[in-house]
C-alpha cells in the first residue's frame, strides 16, 4: 500500500483555511492513507479551555469531516487527521480516521503533554486497530510515543501501521518511533507540524520532520524541519508480520507477559 504525510504549519484558530489548504494539497493524491498533524485544523497552544471549545467541533455534525469524507471519496484515499473533538462538554485531543463513506474511527489522546491537561479532558478510547485495504492500522497521538506500552498495545491488537499525528516540539520522538517500530515489527508515519505559534502562554516551535519508518527502525522518509511537504511511499505491509527478530526469536511468542504484571499497575 501507498502510505504518507502532508507536513505543513496550520495558521491557530482558522479551521477553515486550514481545511481549504489540506484539501488543496491532497487534491489528487495517489495513496492509501495519508496522515495529518495534531490539531491539523485548529493550532496547537490554547489559552484555556474556553478558547478551544470556541474551535472544537462534535464529530457527527462537523463540517470540516464532511469537506474530508467528500475529499476521500474525490480521492479514494484514506485519511488520518488530528482533530479538536467536542462531546456534550467534554474536550477531546483526538486522531479520526475517515475513508470514503466518513469517520470510521475515533481515538482519544490518552497521554496528555503539559498544559494540555488544563483544557482536554483525559481521553477514553480503547487502543484499537481498524483494518484498511488489507493493513491494519493503529492511532496514536504525538506525546503517545513516549509511553511504548501504546505501540505495543496496538501491535498486539494487529497493527500493521502505526499513525501518528503529532505537534512535536521536543527531539527525541523521531528517534523513538525508530525503536517503537523495531520492537514491535510495525511500520509508522508520524506527521509533525512545522512553525512556531506566538500565544498569550508563550512562544512554542515545532520541529517537523515527518517520517515513515519501517518494521526494522529503517528510516523510508524524513522531512526537514521547516519545510511544507506532502510525502507518501509504497510499503510492504507483509514485512510488519514477519515477527522474527533471529531465526530462534519471535518478538510476541518470545513475551513473558507473567513477569510484566507492575507495568500495568500504579
Amino acid at each position: 500500500m501507498k502510505a504518507g504525510y502532508y507536513q505543513f504549519s496550520p495558521e491557530f484558530g482558522k479551521p477553515s483555511q486550514n481545511l481549504e489548504r489540506i484539501c488543496t494539497a491532497l487534491s489528487g493524491v495517489e495513496a492509501d492513507i495519508m496522515v495529518l498533524p495534531e490539531l491539523a485544523f485548529t493550532g496547537y497552544y490554547f489559552e484555556d479551555r474556553h478558547e478551544l471549545q470556541s474551535v472544537a467541533e462534535n464529530v457527527s455534525e462537523s463540517s470540516t469531516v464532511r469537506s474530508l469524507s467528500h475529499l476521500c471519496q474525490e480521492n479514494g484515499v484514506y485519511l488520518v487527521t488530528g482533530f479538536a473533538e467536542r462531546e456534550r462538554d467534554n474536550l477531546y485531543n483526538s486522531a479520526l480516521l475517515i475513508g470514503p463513506d466518513g469517520v470510521i474511527h475515533t481515538y482519544r489522546k490518552v497521554h496528555l503533554f503539559n498544559t494540555e491537561k488544563e483544557y482536554f479532558d483525559p481521553g477514553n478510547t480503547p487502543l484499537d486497530t481498524v483494518e484498511i485495504r488489507g493493513a491494519r492500522v493503529g492511532l496514536m497521538i504525538c506525546f503517545d510515543w513516549v509511553f511504548p506500552e501504546v505501540a505495543r498495545t496496538l501491535a498486539l491488537g494487529g497493527a500493521d501501521l502505526l499513525c501518528h499525528p503529532s505537534n512535536l516540539v521536543l527531539n527525541y520522538c523521531q528517534e523513538a518511533m525508530r525503536t517503537r517500530c523495531l520492537e514491535n515489527a510495525v511500520f509508522s508515519v508520524t506527521a509533525n507540524r512545522t512553525g512556531t505559534e506566538i500565544r498569550p502562554r508563550g512562544k512554542l516551535t515545532f520541529t517537523g520532520q515527518s517520517q515513515i519508518i519501517g518494521p526494522k527502525g529503517d528510516v523510508i522518509a524524513r522531512s526537514d524541519s521547516e519545510r511544507e511537504e506532502l510525502v507518501f511511499h509504497e510499503i510492504d505491509i507483509n514485512a510488519a508480520r514477519n515477527k522474527f527478530f533471529t531465526d530462534k526469536n519471535d518478538l510476541f511468542n518470545d513475551r513473558r507477559p507473567e513477569y510484566y504484571a507492575s507495568i500495568v499497575g500504579k
